[in-house]
């Protein structure tokens, strides 16, 4: 009798503390443009029909930095290893150094030392140029050279035209058109228009973000090659709302079938908030108390 009663006492604890743990505790939750629940199998999916990926991340969030991987990873095998990548995080300058080390001539350390590397390179980017290293695939350097859009900032975009003509194969062909009526720029200059105490020349700065957008977007189309897939990563602000890189990758090539990823956090990621319907093809929910890599 006490052998029966302390074993349906086991069976009890067990149960009540299996019932603390049956609600999931995801770390992220996608969402098509629709704002409606999606499956990572509904994005690899549109992402192997695509010839251009724009993946907007949080620069700091580890979640994006994961699901790059693995999207990069599922794509090259979906697609026979079809792809290259690209990134914001390289200034175009770079490319010979970074081709360097994805050949395998030089080492890590001198990529380091000779490269314009972000400080969350190794935790962050380093697994894809190494995937792409590891498996011979073009990694493609897209961003403006940070002095070129420093000069736009603190001038205006007319002062590129004064640059040698070997410093702007850094950059996209000039002039380029910029439409400040697009979201993207238009809240940047309301923004800076409405803050005090700034040097910042609110056109000017619209300008420098509009030619790292046309750089990256001039480079992506550059390499892109038909039959294959893209996929470029850059913060969620340069491709969001099909603007941005996305605008500019239209005007430089209409043809091309663009998916993307914006990624933002929230405090209950099961919830869809109206105002991210829209945003892009697919939104990566993550809850706002994940840990940063910096």
């Amino acid at each position: 009798m006490k052998k029966n009663i302390l074993k349906l006492a086991l069976i009890i604890g067990s149960l009540s503390l299996n019932m603390g743990f049956t609600n999931d505790h995801p770390a992220y939750q996608i969402y098509d443009k629709n704002n409606i629940e999606a499956k990572y199998s509904d994005l690899i999916k549109k992402a192997n029909e695509s010839d251009i990926i724009l993946f907007g991340e949080l620069h700091n969030n580890p979640i994006c930095h994961w699901l790059e991987l693995d999207i990069t990873q599922d794509i090259f095998n979906n697609k026979k290893g079809n792809i290259e990548l690209g990134a914001e995080m390289f200034q175009a300058d770079d490319q010979l150094v970074l081709d360097e080390y994805i050949n395998k001539s030089i080492k890590d350390e001198h990529l380091k030392e000779e490269a314009n590397l972000w400080k969350n390179y190794r935790t962050d980017y380093k697994p894809l140029v190494d995937f792409a290293r590891d498996n011979k695939l073009s990694f493609v350097a897209t961003n403006i050279p940070n002095r070129y859009a420093s000069l736009v900032s603190r001038t205006n975009i007319s002062e590129l035209n004064k640059l040698t003509d070997q410093s702007k194969k850094w950059i996209a062909p000039l002039p380029i058109t910029i439409d400040m009526e697009l979201s993207a720029y238009k809240n940047m200059m309301d923004m800076f228009g409405s803050s005090h105490g700034t040097d910042l020349n609110p056109k000017s700065f619209v300008e420098a973000q509009a030619i790292k957008d046309a750089t990256m977007a001039y480079f992506i189309n550059k390499h892109f090659k038909v039959g294959s897939t893209f996929i470029h990563f850059n913060g969620s602000y340069h491709s969001d709302n099909y603007q941005s890189i996305y605008w500019y990758l239209k005007k430089y090539n209409p043809k091309l079938k663009i998916m993307t990823i914006s990624s933002i956090e929230q405090e209950e990621i099961d919830k869809p908030v109206n105002e991210y319907k829209g945003l892009a093809d697919f939104t990566i929910n993550i809850p706002n108390s994940m840990t940063k890599t910096y």
